[in-house]
Formats: structure tokens, C-alpha cells, sequence
């Protein structure tokens, strides 16, 4: 198989997959949008914003496990292969026992944050205490979905996505509109999503294992070694993630203290973003499956044309949807929504969206190289430059463009993640940074 047929073959339903994640948010929304008040709806937004970045914290779970899991089948090693799927569901359910145990904690915490309405603080306590009683099998999905793709596999994934998404949507309409639970409904379908998907991905694994040479060892799978990689790169993905959080959490605050109507607009413009990522991510995560085997394998040339060709398919990817940007962008924002004062508002400030996919498409590629590479330092240290770049160019040049100049620190912040990445991916395909890149096990071939 050509090294894109296969880029297409992973790419593809991941980028399908994907499709399905804005459709639960969509369904959600509406289901408890005809509720007979708004605070059900205000408590569910705030819930699913925590509980969404609280989980996408620990989103190493599922790269970290994929980036070694691919180099393992890179290797033909059976015995890691399980081994590293039981550190990584160990490691998930001992974070999830700590969540359960700091619940209240989770709780009083997002109450402080957000000082909600007391109607809207009874609902939420209630939709977290819930939520909170899935995180096992969230947790643990992240580590099968990431094992999964580690193993060349986007179908599973796709599968477990689709199917977990759909259970919710379904749950969701009979709990809140049939059984009349509102927001402890919503909560409950999710819970009940995670876990069916769970037992879907436990089978899913099951059956890509059973063929597979090699054997179970407890003394492989705790094997201090191997323990302290996997700890070392699941730390600098968290580091990285938070940082990357907390450069939109400033973009949303620095757009709200520009008013109501400029931070209406900006939320509906980087639904644009949102839009892009589900694809371009498409491609970063068969990089990530694709590099990881060739490090694995020790090969320098196929390192080479698995970036080459997933970053080919990337860039393609990212001019299509800059084009569907400017040409139906307006009708995006109109659909978005039916405030004039917003419409125009997004409108004059369309342009940087349109521009956010060719900018931004270096970033997602070279995060899912470095991934499969576990190259997470380089990814650690070029967020954090980046995160300190969008600060430095919002504070210079916000006073006086306004929110032109905090849109140009966004850029800049894409802008600065691709290029330290591409920079530092040239060292290790161009020199001995390829044999580093291996943590010095394999020798490199050309």
C-alpha cells in the first residue's frame, strides 16, 4: 500500500468520526433548550464546559497511548503491546478514582467559578454529581480509542465514536422528553454512553488482540522503565494541553471585556476553528498512527513520507475549507445567528477565520508527529513559546486594533506552534535527532 493510500485509509474515518462529536452538542442543546426554563439549559452549558476541559486535560490518555502503541506494532512487539494498554487503563482509572473522590471538590469549585443563579447552581450540582460517576469509562475510552489508532486502526475508533455518540443522542431524547428527568437526564444518558462504549471498546480490543504473538505480564506492564516513559510523556501532554487551554480561556476573556456583541462574535467565529480542527485532526491522527510504526521500525525514509504525506493531504484539506470559509461564511454566521448587531460584528472580522486553516494546518500536523514520534518536549516547549507569543502580541497590539489585534495574536499563536514544530521536526529528520527520537533503542535506517 503507497504511503497515501494508507494516510486516506486512516484519515478518513477519523475525519467522519469526528463529524459526529458537534452533532451530541447540537442535540443536547436543543433537547434541553425546549425545557419550560432557561436555567436547565445555563446549567448544562456550564456542566459540559467543565467536565469538557477537565477531561481534555487528561487527553494524554488516549495520544500518549497511541504514539507508543504505534511503536510497538512498529516493532512486532506483542508483549508490549499489551502491556502498554494495561499501564494506560491502570493510570486511567486511578486518575478517575481521584476525580470520584474529589467530586465535591470538582463541585464547590465550579460553583466559586462561575456564581451561578441559585436555580441554575441546584441543576448543576446535580448534572455533575452524575456526570462524575462516568469518569472511569471516559477515561478509560480515551485509552482504547488511542490503542486502537496505535494499532493502525481507524475503524475501531470510528465505530466506538459513532456508536457512543448515537446512544447518547437516543438516551438523551428518552430520558429528557420521554421519562421527564431534565438535567439529571442528560447527565444520565452521557454516563450510560460511556459505559456502552466502554464494553464496545473492551470487544473491539479483544479482537484485535487475540491474533497478536505475545502474553500478558504483570511484571512487563509494571515494568519501572517503561512506567516512567509513559509518566514522562503523559506529563509534558498535560502540560502542553493546559497551556493551550489557557490561551483560549484569555482569548474568551479579553473578547468579553470588549462588550457583549464582540464576544457573541468571536464565539461564533471560532466555530470556524472548531469546523477545521475536526478535519485537519483527521490527518494529525494517522500521522500519529503512521509515525509512530516507522520510529518503531527504525526507518528514516518512511518517518519522511509519512509526514510528507499526511502533511500534503493536510495543506490541501486547509485551503478547501479557507475557500468554503469565504465563500459561505457569511451564510454560516447568518445561520449561527439572528442578531444583526453580531452578524456584522463576525462579518468584519470573517477574514481571520478564513485565514486560521492555512495558518493553523502546521500545528495539528506536526502535534500528531511529534505524538507518534513521543517527541513531547519539543510539543511542551513550543506551546508554552507559543501561549507566551499570543500574550505578548494581544497585550502590544489590542489597545490599539482592538479586537483586529487580538484575532492577529490568535495567528500568531497558530503561527508560532507550526514553525517551532517544523523547525524542530527538520533536526530529527535531517540529523541524530532520528535515533532520539527512538529514546536510542533502534538503530536508524535510511
Amino acid at each position: 500500500m503507497s504511503v497515501h493510500r494508507e494516510a486516506w485509509r486512516l484519515a478518513w474515518p477519523l475525519i467522519l468520526s469526528n463529524l459526529s462529536v458537534p452533532l451530541l452538542g447540537i442535540v443536547d442543546t436543543a433537547v434541553v433548550g425546549h425545557l419550560p426554563e432557561p436555567h436547565y439549559l445555563g446549567a448544562v452549558a456550564i456542566g459540559a464546559l467543565v467536565l469538557n476541559v477537565l477531561y481534555f486535560v487528561f487527553g494524554f490518555l488516549r495520544m500518549g497511548t497511541t504514539g507508543l502503541t504505534a511503536q510497538a506494532f512498529g516493532r512486532a512487539d506483542g508483549d508490549e503491546l499489551r502491556a502498554g494498554l494495561g499501564r494506560g487503563l491502570l493510570i486511567a482509572l486511578l486518575i478517575a478514582g481521584a476525580l470520584l473522590l474529589a467530586g465535591p471538590g470538582v463541585v464547590a469549585a465550579t460553583l466559586a467559578l462561575f456564581e451561578p443563579s441559585a436555580r441554575i447552581a441546584l441543576e448543576l450540582e446535580s448534572y455533575l454529581v452524575v456526570r462524575l460517576l462516568g469518569a472511569p469509562a471516559a477515561l478509560a475510552n480515551l485509552v482504547l480509542l488511542g490503542w486502537l489508532l496505535g494499532m493502525q486502526n481507524a475503524r475501531g475508533p470510528m465505530v466506538l465514536l459513532i456508536a457512543t455518540n448515537g446512544v447518547n443522542i437516543v438516551l438523551d431524547l428518552l430520558f429528557v422528553l420521554g421519562f421527564g428527568w431534565g438535567v439529571r437526564g442528560v447527565a444520565a444518558a452521557t454516563v450510560c454512553a460511556e459505559y456502552g462504549g466502554l464494553a464496545l471498546g473492551l470487544a473491539l480490543v479483544a479482537r484485535r488482540l487475540r491474533p497478536l504473538a505475545g502474553a500478558w505480564s504483570w511484571q512487563t506492564i509494571g515494568a519501572r522503565a517503561a512506567f516512567g516513559r509513559l509518566l514522562a510523556v503523559n506529563r509534558d501532554i498535560m502540560l502542553r494541553s493546559l497551556s493551550l487551554e489557557a490561551a483560549f480561556l484569555t482569548f474568551t476573556a479579553l473578547s468579553s471585556r470588549q462588550g457583549e456583541i464582540v464576544l457573541a462574535a468571536n464565539a461564533v467565529l471560532l466555530n470556524f476553528l472548531t469546523f477545521a480542527a475536526f478535519g485537519l485532526d483527521g490527518f494529525a491522527h494517522a500521522a500519529e498512527a503512521m509515525i509512530g510504526r516507522q520510529v518503531g521500525a527504525g526507518s528514516r525514509a518512511g518517518f519522511r513520507a509519512a509526514t510528507r504525506a499526511n502533511l500534503g493531504f493536510a495543506l490541501v484539506l486547509a485551503l478547501v475549507m479557507a475557500l468554503l470559509f469565504l465563500l459561505g461564511g457569511r451564510a454560516a454566521i447568518h445561520l449561527m445567528t439572528g442578531l444583526e448587531t453580531v452578524r456584522a460584528a463576525a462579518l468584519a472580522f470573517l477574514p481571520y477565520a478564513i485565514a486560521l486553516p492555512p495558518v493553523a494546518v502546521f500545528a495539528f500536523l506536526f502535534d500528531g508527529v511529534f505524538i507518534g514520534a513521543t517527541r513531547t518536549a519539543p510539543m511542551r516547549n513550543g506551546m508554552v513559546l507559543a501561549l507566551a507569543v499570543f500574550l505578548l502580541v494581544a497585550w502590544a497590539l489590542q489597545g490599539p486594533l482592538g479586537n483586529h489585534g487580538l484575532w492577529l495574536a490568535m495567528l500568531a499563536f497558530m503561527a508560532a506552534r507550526g514553525l517551532w514544530l517544523g523547525l524542530v521536526y527538520l533536526h530529527i529528520e535531517r540529523g541524530a535527532g532520528f535515533v532520539a527520537a527512538l529514546g536510542g533503542s533502534v538503530p536508524a535506517r535510511r
